[in-house]
C-alpha cells in the first residue's frame, strides 16, 4: 500500500480565538506543512491558543492557489501531513481549499476535516429564519447585470439562502435582492459574528438596504425562501396581459409577474409566447 500523507482541512475561528478546539492546537503542532491563507493571522492565532508550530508554513490564497496546490500535493505524495487553514471558517467554503482537495482525492490521498466554527451555520442559526432547509450561495457577482441574473434564477428558491458579501457592496446587493425577491422579503444581515462588535439586523430587504451604507466588517446575509403559491398558468398570463394593458412592456411585465409569483421568468416567457 502506498504510504501517502494526510490532508487536513482545518476550520478556524471566525472571530474569537477561544472557539479554537484542542484538536486544532494539536493539529497545528503536528503538521509537517501548514498552508495558510494569511501567514500573519496564522501566527497570531497560534500565539493566542499557545500552539507551537514546528512544521513549514507556506501561503495559500486565491492568487497562488492553483500553483501551490500542485506543490502541496507533492508533499502529500511524499508522506507528509499537510494542514490547510483559512483566515476564518472552513477551507473550500468561499476560501482556498477545493483545488488541493480535488487533487488529493484523485491521487488517492486521505483527506480529513477538523471541524470548526462556520459563518454560514452561525448566521443561519441566529437569523430567526427557517433553518430546516437552506442553501449557501457564497458571494454574488460583482457586476450589476451578472448579479441581477443570478438573483433572478433564485427568485423561486424555497429554501432559506445564505450569502457572503463585502461591506462596500452590501447596499447594492440588498437592493438587487429587493428587486429580485421583493422589498418585504424577510432577511437578516449578520456583521462581525462572534466578535466584539457583533450585530444582527433583521427586516425586509428594502429596509436593510436603507440601513446598509456605512456597515463594516465581515458580512453574512440570510434571506428567507420564496413562499410557494398555488397559481395557474392562466392566472399568470392574465396578470401579464393586465400589466401590458397599463403600458408596461411585455418584458417587464413577465419579469414582475415571475418575481411576485416565485416562478421561473424563462418558463413564464415561454408560456406567454407560446400562446401569443
Amino acid at each position: 500500500m502506498t504510504d501517502y500523507g494526510t490532508l487536513v482541512l482545518a476550520g478556524a475561528p471566525i472571530g474569537q480565538p477561544g472557539d479554537a478546539s484542542p484538536r486544532l492546537r494539536a493539529a497545528l503542532e503536528s503538521a509537517d506543512v501548514i498552508a495558510a491563507e494569511d501567514t500573519r493571522r496564522l501566527r497570531r492565532l497560534a500565539t493566542d491558543i499557545e500552539a507551537e508550530i514546528a512544521g513549514r508554513v507556506v501561503s495559500y490564497y486565491d492568487q497562488n492557489e492553483a500553483a501551490r496546490a500542485k506543490e502541496l500535493l507533492g508533499c502529500l505524495l511524499e508522506g507528509q501531513k499537510v494542514l490547510v487553514i483559512t483566515d476564518a471558517g472552513m477551507p473550500g467554503v468561499s476560501d482556498p481549499g477545493y483545488r488541493l482537495t480535488r487533487l488529493a482525492v484523485d491521487a488517492g490521498v486521505r483527506v480529513t476535516a477538523l471541524a470548526g466554527p462556520s459563518a454560514v451555520t452561525t448566521a443561519l442559526a441566529i437569523s430567526g429564519l427557517p433553518s430546516d432547509r437552506f442553501c449557501f450561495e457564497g458571494f454574488l457577482p460583482r457586476k450589476a447585470g451578472d448579479r441581477a441574473r443570478r438573483l433572478e434564477r433564485l427568485a423561486a428558491e424555497e429554501r432559506t439562502m445564505v450569502f457572503f458579501e463585502a461591506p462596500h457592496r452590501l447596499e447594492a446587493s440588498l437592493l438587487a435582492m429587493a428587486g429580485a425577491f421583493g422589498d418585504d422579503r424577510a432577511a437578516a444581515v449578520c456583521r462581525e459574528l462572534t466578535k466584539t462588535y457583533e450585530e444582527v439586523r433583521r427586516g425586509g430587504l428594502a429596509e436593510l438596504a436603507a440601513w446598509a451604507p456605512g456597515a463594516k466588517g465581515e458580512i453574512t446575509i440570510v434571506v428567507a425562501g420564496a413562499v410557494p403559491r398555488e397559481v395557474s398558468v392562466d392566472d399568470l398570463l392574465g396578470e401579464v396581459a393586465r400589466l401590458e394593458a397599463t403600458g408596461v412592456t411585455r418584458k417587464q411585465a413577465i419579469s414582475d409577474v415571475a418575481r411576485d409569483a416565485g416562478v421561473s421568468k424563462r418558463d413564464l416567457y415561454n408560456a406567454v409566447h407560446s400562446g401569443a
